[in-house]
Formats: structure tokens, sequence, C-alpha cells
């Protein structure tokens, strides 16, 4: 599925202006269940990859496999992602449940997310701030101007609490001075500074800002190692491999003492509906992906004033 954008969305390592999506449904003659995801071409996944991985498992997906035997099945990405989030949706249906009770977790209620800015100058990202729905906004970084883009979403937002993602693109040398400085600008997390393969340069670093592992972060087995590196963890579950991975990971995180931030990919509200659900365990939400769509799936997710409301049983869960 090829959804176009309403703008450009820039980040430090390019743009896209479509969200492409893979749904997969799972029906059992009576009930079905809808899971999507987004392939993530940093870790080489594309479409047809992401399909040929739904081919190999189909066999025994379509024999009635379980979660957990999914978990060993497939590697953790995208396509386990959609085929992991069917599953907890049809099971929802199958026992009239829902997926927030099945699966443990808090009962929904709106919550704060974060509304993303994406890269440009620091002009246009200080008028971009003046129209965010919303006092919690992430600023895509990667440049030489990154103070002043910083400066100028905090003089259009001055009580706006703000994220800053860097994308793997910040320079070490400025690193400390930038995270430092934009403390005093609201700055409450710093997402990936560096590259996921040149990271250890943070052993050496005290910032006043939290600093959050994204692309350095793929599962539960990651977590320990980031521990040392990093106060928080961006959890999408693109990456993890579905919901069940989520909640492994977001356990696993709490364990070692690191803070919990659920993200997204860009995508619409199926994409974004499970994690709604696992926000409710996360002290950062960044799910605005289907804000950036032209058009949304129906019965999409409602967004207002910074918040997003729980997914209804129409669209998931």
């Amino acid at each position: 599925h090829a959804a176009p954008l309403k703008q450009a969305f820039k980040i430090a390592r390019g743009a896209k202006t479509e969200a492409e999506t893979i749904r997969v449904t799972l029906a059992d003659g009576k009930h079905a269940g809808r899971g999507e995801c987004v392939p993530y071409r940093r870790y080489g996944e594309t479409i047809d990859t992401v399909l040929a991985a739904l081919e190999a498992a189909r066999p025994k997906i379509e024999a009635g496999i379980n979660r957990d035997d999914l978990q060993t099945l497939m590697e953790p990405g995208a396509a386990r992602c959609a085929v992991d989030c069917a599953l907890w949706d049809l099971e929802a249906k199958q026992t009239k449940t829902p997926v927030w009770k099945l699966a443990e977790l808090p009962e929904p209620t709106p919550i704060k997310t974060a509304i993303s800015i994406s890269l440009d100058t620091p002009d246009k990202m200080g008028d971009a701030a003046h129209i965010v729905n919303g006092d919690l906004i992430k600023l895509k970084l990667g440049g030489a101007d990154d103070l002043a883009r910083v400066e100028a979403v905090h003089r259009a937002r001055p009580e706006a609490k703000l994220i800053l993602d860097g994308n793997e693109g910040i320079k070490p040398d400025i690193f400390l001075e930038l995270s430092n400085k934009a403390f005093t600008f609201g700055a409450v997390l710093l997402e990936q500074p560096f590259p996921a393969d040149q990271d250890d340069a943070l052993l050496k670093h005290c910032s006043l800002v939290s600093i959050c592992a994204d692309e350095s972060a793929h599962t539960a087995g990651d977590i320990e190692r980031l521990s040392r590196k990093y106060d928080a963890v961006n959890i999408k579950l693109d990456k993890a491999g579905g919901l069940t991975a989520g909640i492994e990971m977001v356990h696993e995180a709490r364990r070692a003492g690191m803070e919990v931030m659920v993200g997204c990919m860009v995508a619409g509200s199926l994409s974004m509906a499970p994690a709604v659900l696992l926000g409710g365990l996360a002290d950062f939400v960044d799910l605005d992906g289907p804000l950036w769509l032209a058009e949304d799936i129906e019965n999409g997710l409602t967004f207002e004033a910074g918040y997003v409301s729980p997914p209804s049983a129409d669209l998931w869960g």
C-alpha cells in the first residue's frame, strides 16, 4: 500500500514523499485480523524482501501458528511485525476481548504524542513549530545549523518540550555543546546522535539531556549493551518484530533502568494502533505518523491537541 504524504518528510539521511506499507490479513472464516508494517530501508528491508519473508512463512502461518512460535519462525523486522499484530487482532476478535486485556497492558486512554517537524532551515522549522497542535515537539537534526534549529523552534514555542532526533547525523565535536544548550531550550530527549557503529563515543560524554537509542536498538537482546551508553530506548514495532517483541523490550528496558519511548515509521493508523497500546507503558510516545498522510485508513486514530486516542475496535485490537 502506497500512501502519498501531505509534504516531504526530511531527515538527515534523505526525504520521502509517500509511505510504503504492507498489510497482512489473517482470517479463520468468521473473523479477520489485520496488521501493517513499514519496510525499514536503513536495515536493507524493501517491499520485495518483506513480501518474500511473508511468503516463506506462509505455510506455517496458514497452518495456524501461534504468537510464541512466530517469534522463532520469523526474524525480527517488518514482516514479523505485520503477522504478529494481525494475530493479536484476530485473537481479540475471536475472543471478543480487547488486545490491551489479552496483553495485560494498561487500559488505554488518550496519550500525549510528539509531533514531528522535518529537517529544514532554522526559520522554516520555527515557522512549522508555530502550527504544531501540541506541546511536545520532535525536530529532526543533521547539519551545521542544528543549534540554530533548536533555538528557532524554542523561540516559536517557548512552552514546548523538545525531542531532538539526530538520525545518526550529529558531529561528535558539537554534540555536548548542542545537547547542553538544547537543555536550556526545553529539550528532554536526544535520539541517536551518532551512527550505530560509532556510538561508543557516548561512553565519554555526560549530557544534561537524556540520550535515546534508536538506530542502535532492535530487540530485547540489545538492551543490556545499550544501557551502558544510553539513558533511553526508542522501541519501534517494525524493528522489534511486532507487539509481542515490543512488550518484551519494554520490560527489559525497565529492568536495565532505562526510559522508554515508543516510536513509529511514517505510516497510517493501522500501523500505529498496536504501538498506541504499548505507549501506555512508555515515558515518551512519538506516534504522529498518520498526520503526515494525505489520506489515512478508514476508522483511523484521532489526534487532538497533541494527544492520540486509542484505536477503535473497527480499526484494530
